[in-house]
């Protein structure tokens, strides 16, 4: 019966097909200017005569031709059109004797100052410019009221993860401007999640040059993937944004908004945001400076700190998935800030930023982790409770200014000011494979503080007039000042054939300041036959001073500790010297460099009475090459290499017992690790298929690696100290293929990827290798029709093992998985539905850890109001109410899973008011999906 199914499903398909392809046509031709030669990637439409709207487009290859296949319609417009030239337009019909129709060659004129009365323009989905693939926005629905995030989710080969993070063909995106212009300084979620996505009219993506390239016209084979919005002209002819205003179960809040002004002169953005419902409007990289007082103290041995041990590369998994979000815990977001970006005129502009922020964030956790010792194996487990609030004040402010044609200034400053404090509550136990318990403590640590930064760059820039030569200074000040008090009690108590009861009651104060300047001086010298030289000469200097002042509390009285407390000054200088040699042609770019760095570390523990002084020198060679094959098509290869030199945490052998079953001194005898690193990027992207494949291969070799080294005593008290190894080795391979199948309006992305880790580890002086692989990728399926129906179905896979030369049979290996179906449909003209579910996995199979989490968001929308102004929503979040997260990772000597509260079930009614169609009388002219453009010009 199933062979009969079988034959008569394959006998139903290919008779469905064959009439699928009954009565379609082709056409096809080759485009040329007017001297016959080739003129690739232009773009052909092809329009419904009747009403312009768009059937369907392509692309022109390397050598012209094109051929557009499956037309079913009698007859259509056909419009070839190239950057600098005059489409060319033309009614075909469907040839009746044959399936394909030939054109032969199509020769577009020049652009010229004459214009024809009537000039009809078809806006095609995708355009190629140089080095830059810009997409038409109105070509890809999204649903109303949706930001840019959710514009950019539907373009062929860009990739947003659960956090907001950006890829396009396969690379990180460092920077999003609008209308080329910085928007609230180098955050690109602030551009992404604030902005509406009708406002926009075309999508750039491309590879940023350097600043130093950009002013020196010589390509120094630096990119940084950037994506340019460019926005409406209805939107620039006075203010649009939104409101956005909601109240649910358990007192839950959510208050969002925006207003913009944007001319070509001038950029004004206000945004606000309130809630308690763990949403952020800003990268993990703000959050991380927002608690950057609290790590400050941290890092130098103050009173709140987890130390955690490192092997090669981390030893985490690529995907730490904690309920596909970033943010566990309960979180409170305020944050408040504006944007202002003027050009004063022709010479002069101003880029600039004030954004502040207030996160209360209240976590508890439990950890469970397997530790293998060469001894016996050893459980721990941890249940801890952190309270943790910071407040930022951050601007951002810089100014360009040209002198004249060949002279040009360039001011950056960034300060910030941060307020934090912090609790953290744990109690904690290591028990043997028995059972027996063989320590337990309490611990209670108390944290406040703030810190102040400014930096500021002043870059001096002179052409000569021989092209190609140039002469540049930048000039570098920094300062960081921070004052933090903290208080520590904890309770040890130890079993076994040496028990004991241990108390400790600390308070710490600590202020630390610390300044730095330098400079960096780069010459071009133009060698003829489009080679240059780049002479390069960079100088720094660091200044610091920390007072560490720990007191043990002994009934009333407080008594210095000296062993624990640290006053110390230093002194860094930093000396480089080099040379790149570039070699530039219209395929490809070459750029050798050498150079060599000295380094002079002077520093004084002025409480023992001890000076360090190290001193270091390398040589470091350096090679990159872009290779372009097409506009489309590009080869990089990139080598360099890097010193990391120990910090001065890392070599004064002060005690930090913020955590007294694990304690960390630093190792005076510590030397700089040598990195070495390859790159490989393939990348090519076929604009009439829209087929993107990215591939991508990155090696990291590192000679003399400082690992975390461990000494374990009978009581299992932990001291950790940092120390160098022989070698460590990353390597990662990674691909995304991205192509659509046009007939079923859908699209599949496919990305597996690889990771081997290989390093050295130290526990009780005994030297082990460890090797980490990872073996994962992702998948996703997209599918839309027109503005009505979007899906999407994903699925990311992850498998790690970690394996062991002293102990093969303590072997981890454990699986991630990540499984994600979102749904929104557009019904009845004024409804509309979200839908999102995530199931996600973790399993080990060192462990018995098994733990399945689904995740279900649903919300309907009704719009009001002319226009679709007035939107209102019921929206059910983490209906099924999983209130916890969950994570585990692998690392040196251990495999960890970790259990951290959560938002449970949110049920919450809210209103959006989108504000544009009033104060932009234009906006009710554009032609809703931006398909096609008539414009009447008079000669």
């Amino acid at each position: 019966m199933q062979k009969i199914f079988l034959a008569i499903s394959i006998i139903f398909l290919t008779s469905v097909q064959v009439a699928a392809q009954i009565n379609r046509w082709s056409v096809s031709g080759t485009v040329m200017d007017k001297e016959g030669k080739a003129l690739p990637s232009a773009t052909i439409t092809l329009l419904d005569p009747k009403d312009s709207t768009l059937v369907t487009f392509g692309v022109s290859n390397p050598v012209g031709y094109f051929e557009i296949k499956n037309l079913r319609e009698d007859e259509l417009l056909l419009q070839v059109s190239f950057v600098g030239f005059s489409s060319f337009s033309k009614v075909i019909q469907k040839p009746k004797e044959i399936s394909q129709l030939v054109l032969g060659e199509i020769r577009l004129q020049e652009k010229t100052a004459d214009l024809d009365e009537f000039t009809v323009e078809a806006i095609a989905p995708v355009t190629i410019k140089k080095d830059t693939i810009e997409f038409n926005a109105g070509s890809f629905k999204t649903m109303p009221n949706a930001n840019v995030e959710d514009l950019l989710k539907r373009l062929p080969g860009v990739e947003i993860d659960a956090d907001g993070n950006i890829k396009a063909q396969g690379e990180t995106v460092r920077r999003v401007l609008v209308d080329g212009k910085e928007f609230f300084g180098n955050d690109p979620k602030l551009a992404t999640k604030n902005l509406l996505a009708e406002a926009i009219d075309k999508v750039q993506i491309l590879d940023r040059r350097s600043e130093q390239a950009l002013f020196t016209g010589i390509d120094d084979g630096q990119r940084e993937k950037t994506i340019n919005l460019k926005l409406k002209d209805s939107h620039k002819k006075g203010f649009f944004g939104n409101i956005t205003s909601g109240y649910g179960s358990d007192d839950r809040y959510a208050i969002r908004g925006n207003l913009n002004k944007f001319s070509d002169q001038q950029q004004l953005s206000f945004l606000g945001m309130s809630n308690n419902t763990n949403e952020q409007g800003f990268s993990i990289d703000d959050y991380i400076n927002f608690q950057g007082g609290l790590q400050s103290m941290a890092n130098s041995g103050g009173g709140m700190v987890r130390i955690t041990v490192g092997g090669p590369g981390g030893g985490q998994s690529p995907i730490p998935l904690n309920n596909g979000q970033r943010f566990n815990g309960i979180m409170n977001s305020h944050a408040i800030g504006t944007n202002l970006n003027k050009d004063f005129n022709k010479k002069t502009q101003m880029r600039s930023s004030y954004f502040f922020n207030q996160i209360d964030h209240r976590i508890t956790q439990n950890t469970d982790r397997l530790n293998f010792f060469p001894e016996g194996d050893v459980n721990f487990n941890e249940n801890s409770f952190q309270d943790n609030m910071s407040a930022n004040h951050r601007l951002n402010l810089i100014l360009d200014h040209k002198i004249d044609s060949l002279n040009s200034l360039r001011s950056t400053t960034n300060g910030q000011y941060t307020l934090s404090d912090g609790l953290v509550n744990s109690v904690s136990s290591n028990r043997d494979q028995e059972g027996n318990l063989l320590n337990r403590g309490e611990r209670s640590n108390l944290t406040q503080g703030d810190n102040y930064q400014l930096n500021t760059e002043l870059l001096i820039r002179h052409r000569f007039s021989k092209p190609g030569k140039t002469l540049s200074a930048n000039l570098v000040f920094g300062y960081n000042a921070g004052d933090y008090e903290g208080s520590l009690y904890a309770e040890n108590e130890f079993f076994g054939t040496n028990p004991g009861l241990e108390i400790i009651r600390q308070e710490n104060f600590q202020k630390n300041t610390s300044f730095n300047y330098g400079g960096n001086l780069s010459y071009t010298e133009p060698l003829g036959g489009r080679k240059y030289l780049e002479l390069v000469y960079n100088f720094r200097q660091n200044l610091n001073d920390v007072n560490r002042e720990v007191y043990d509390i002994e009934g009333e009285n407080r008594v210095f500790n000296q062993q624990l407390s640290n006053k110390f000054n230093s002194v860094y200088t930093y000396h480089r010297p080099g040379a790149n040699f570039s070699y530039n042609s219209r395929k490809y770019n070459l750029v050798a460099g050498i150079a060599l760095q000295a380094t002079r570390l002077n520093g004084e523990l002025l409480l023992f009475d001890e000076i360090i002084r190290n001193s270091f020198e390398n040589l470091l060679p350096s090679l990159r090459m872009n290779y372009g094959f097409s506009n489309t098509k590009n080869l990089m290869f990139n080598y360099q290499t890097s010193v990391t030199e120990p910090t001065i945490e890392q070599l004064q052998p002060v005690i930090n017992n913020a955590d007294p079953l694990n304690i960390y001194v630093g190792n005076p005898e510590l030397r700089p690790a040598f990195v070495h690193s390859w790159r490989v990027n393939y990348n090519s992207f076929d604009v009439g298929k829209f087929i993107n494949l990215f591939a991508s291969a990155f090696v990291n070799f590192t000679e003399n690696a400082i690992v975390n080294a461990q000494s374990i005593d009978e009581r299992l008290v932990r001291t950790i100290t940092p120390m160098n190894v022989r070698n460590s080795l990353m390597a990662n391979t990674n691909i995304n293929l991205g192509f659509p199948i046009k007939p079923l309006n859908s699209r599949f992305n496919v990305g597996p990827n690889i990771l081997y880790n290989q390093g050295y580890n130290m526990i009780n002086e005994l030297e082990d290798v460890i090797r980490i692989s990872s073996l994962g990728g992702n998948i996703r399926y997209d599918y839309n029709w027109k503005e009505f129906v979007n899906l999407g179905l994903s699925a990311n896979i992850n498998r790690q093992e970690t394996a062991y030369d002293f102990s093969p049979e303590q072997n981890q290996l454990f699986f991630n998985q990540n499984f994600n179906a979102e749904l929104g449909v557009n019904f009845l003209k004024h409804y509309s539905f979200l839908g999102n579910f995530n199931y996600l996995k973790y399993k080990s199979r060192t462990t018995d850890f098994n733990e399945s989490i689904p995740l279900l968001n649903l919300a309907i929308s009704r719009f009001i109001l002319k226009g679709n102004k007035g939107e209102i929503r019921i929206s059910g979040q983490n209906l099924l109410n999983q209130n916890f997260g969950v994570s585990q990772r692998a690392d040196v000597n251990f495999i960890e899973q970790t259990v951290t509260n959560n938002l449970g079930r949110i049920v919450m009614l809210s209103f959006t008011y989108k504000l544009n169609s009033n104060l932009n009388p234009m906006n009710n002219l554009s032609r809703p999906g931006g398909g096609m453009r008539i414009m009447r010009m008079m000669n």
